[in-house]
């Protein structure tokens, strides 16, 4: 368990790291995660670090049992005035150990997921990878946010990394370019080869379809943002 909270922490430091270059104005660029900018991905991260099994129900609770209305709760505490603020509260969680109900896979799922939600509308590349094997066997058969859904009937190999998943028809690319449409980025989509692309296409096409406006709830993603 040591090792995998290791990867977890440097994946946060390697994201402050990429923050701290940042101008204020790139802070309020759109993010992959509909509805949010910059500053609310690492505001949402920061709260995410922060809370404990406990914690999470409390605030699921006065939140009247709405995924969307904790997020929201959250994001606005931890959103400060300022991003040179904000990017200091994400530095003090970058060790934390604790985490919400679920596997301990979530968790990195999270960082990594988030980071490209940062990353990619900035034209940021990160090098070095964690292996993301285990990260996509879980979203494949997860239920509650839709990746079992996404990736039914479908056959999903990353090419980088040697492993297959699933069966039918054939999706293949990188891992992280996998997980990122497995987890309802359309983005994820633009290095997938194969035949069952029309289809995971036509799956996340519908979603964004649905989506509510920006300045009410929406539905939630593969980790949680809406």
């Amino acid at each position: 368990m040591t090792s995998n909270w290791d990867t977890v922490h440097r994946e946060r430091r390697m994201l402050a790291e990429d923050l701290a270059l940042l101008s204020e104005q790139q802070w309020a660029t759109a993010s992959l995660c509909e509805g949010w900018d910059i500053h609310d991905v690492v505001a949402h991260l920061t709260g995410s670090a922060k809370t404990t099994r406990r914690s999470f129900w409390i605030s699921l609770i006065r939140s009247g049992f709405s995924f969307d209305r904790a997020n929201a709760r959250e994001v606005a505490t931890e959103r400060a005035t300022s991003p040179v603020e904000t990017l200091a509260r994400f530095r003090a969680t970058i060790t934390s150990t604790n985490t919400p109900p679920g596997p301990f896979i979530t968790r990195l799922i999270e960082i990594v997921v988030h980071g490209e939600d940062i990353r990619q509308p900035l034209g940021i590349t990160r090098p070095g990878l964690p292996k993301l094997e285990d990260a996509l066997h879980y979203v494949a058969g997860d239920r509650l946010d839709g990746g079992r859904k996404r990736l039914a009937g479908l056959e999903i190999s990353a090419t980088d990394e040697g492993f297959t998943i699933g069966s039918g028809e054939s999706v293949r690319g990188p891992a992280l370019s996998l997980l990122l449409a497995a987890s309802g980025r359309p983005e994820g989509l633009r290095e997938l080869q194969g035949a069952g692309v029309v289809l995971l296409t036509e799956r996340l096409n519908a979603v964004s379809r649905t989506r509510r406006s920006p300045h009410g709830p929406a539905p939630r993603s593969a980790d949680g943002c809406p």
